[in-house]
């Protein structure tokens, strides 16, 4: 239905062809990123019975960051106790 919509607008006024590209893309760079955060992100538990806190199985060289500019974490030390 949207769709649809859409199409016939971008055959109407070709100029907003690229305006429906940037927001479709966007769009689903958003969902793609939200996607990342929910599965990778060590403050999301999912499996509350095997892993009720991920966020204390993690070392101090996993990278969990989307980017790190200046901070290598191959060098860091364990600074915090074990539970």
């Amino acid at each position: 239905m949207v769709l649809g919509t859409v199409l016939t607008h971008a055959k109407k006024h070709p100029a907003l062809i690229p305006l429906f590209v940037i927001i479709g893309s966007g769009g689903v760079g958003a969902g793609l990123y939200l996607m990342r955060l929910a599965m990778f992100n060590p403050d999301v538990s999912w499996d509350k019975k095997n892993n009720p806190e991920p966020w204390n199985k993690m070392s101090p060289s996993d990278q969990y960051k989307f980017v790190s500019i200046n901070m290598d974490y191959s060098r860091l030390k364990k600074d915090r106790p074990d539970f």
